[in-house]
């Protein structure tokens, strides 16, 4: 069962100014976890990545990446969204996880090298593998129990590191250990059998089928007829 259960705003903030200016916020948030696995989908701007980089702050964890135990100095992004979100666990609030975002990866494995900390993740410097080999490290040597929340973990993963990366997915959430909160444009990764996945192009949000996602959609029907998109795309 998902250690976080529920994710809720308590009051709306000014629906002129982000981030309740984002239509999925405009009217309150009301989302319910039921599966170890949950992916967010969305067009660029709305709102999955505001949303899990706020339930990422109610964990404690660092907001530039990282978890409850990784301080370092970052470019404050990160909007107010934390202070009107409330989080419900079972049986009680996890501490343990991880917060990656794969464009500020690079901060998070500076960090790493400079407290001399690369055995903790496969005895190998991050910044001395590529970037996805140093994604599959962190994976693989620090995932273990908790919750883990990842904006956009393929953003450095070959397909074939995709399902490498499915392979952890499934023995940590099998294992009763683990719940992951991904938001990705990843067709590949959606596929995960059993994961619950959220739209966030409609407000309010929404549960859809892989099937019905745009990634699928769209990426069928260009493999399918590359010619026709080519003809459109480029007169």
């Amino acid at each position: 069962m998902p250690f976080l259960t529920n994710a809720i705003t308590t009051n709306i903030g000014n629906t002129t100014e982000y981030p309740f200016n984002i239509p999925v916020l405009a009217n309150g948030l009301d989302m319910e976890f039921n599966s170890n696995v949950t992916f967010f989908v969305g067009e660029n701007g709305s709102g999955k990545s505001t949303i899990l980089e706020a339930i990422a702050i109610k964990c404690g964890f660092n907001p530039a990446g990282g978890n409850q135990n990784h301080t370092y100095d970052f470019y404050e992004t990160e909007s107010n969204l934390a202070n009107f979100l409330r989080l419900s666990w079972r049986p009680k609030r996890i501490t343990n996880g991880f917060f990656m975002r794969a464009e500020s990866f690079f901060n998070f494995a500076t960090y790493v090298d400079s407290n001399d900390l690369s055995d903790a993740y496969g005895g190998k410097s991050l910044h001395a593998q590529s970037h996805g080999e140093a994604f599959l490290s962190l994976f693989l040597n620090r995932f273990n129990r908790g919750i883990y929340l990842l904006d956009e973990p393929e953003a450095a993963l070959s397909p074939q590191r995709q399902l490498a990366f499915m392979s952890i997915i499934n023995s940590l959430e099998n294992a009763g250990n683990a719940q992951f909160i991904i938001a990705t444009h990843s067709p590949i990764l959606l596929t995960y059998p059993g994961a619950v996945i959220f739209d966030f192009d409609k407000s309010p949000v929404r549960q859809i089928k892989y099937t019905e996602t745009n990634h699928y959609q769209l990426t069928k029907s260009l493999l399918d007829d590359p010619e026709l998109y080519f003809r459109n795309l480029f007169d």
